[in-house]
């Protein structure tokens, strides 16, 4: 079952990344008050969420629950709107 994360971006619509195969989400520079939230996946593709500073690795915390929230949705609800606690900038995927 694919479930995708919706997530606003500033002065874009929502971007969508993929909650599947998901193996480790975490704070860029390990901080927490990183500037990046770094989502990889089990095929090594990694994205990188860049925003506004962390509070106590909010963002982290917040992306990680919000991928455990969409599987939790019927199997019909493919998309999942986080609710960011920064705002996001930009969406790389590498």
């Amino acid at each position: 079952m694919e479930k995708f994360l919706s997530i606003p971006v500033t002065g874009q619509d929502n971007q969508l990344i993929s909650a599947k195969n998901v193996i480790l989400v975490e704070a860029g520079s390990d901080s927490a008050t990183a500037t990046t939230t770094l989502i990889t996946y089990s095929e090594g593709k990694v994205v990188t969420l860049t925003h506004a500073a962390q509070v106590a690795f909010s963002m982290r915390t917040a992306i990680q629950n919000a991928i455990v929230a969409a599987y939790t949705t019927p199997w019909y609800e493919v998309t999942y709107t986080v609710t960011v606690p920064q705002a996001v900038s930009d969406i790389d995927v590498a």
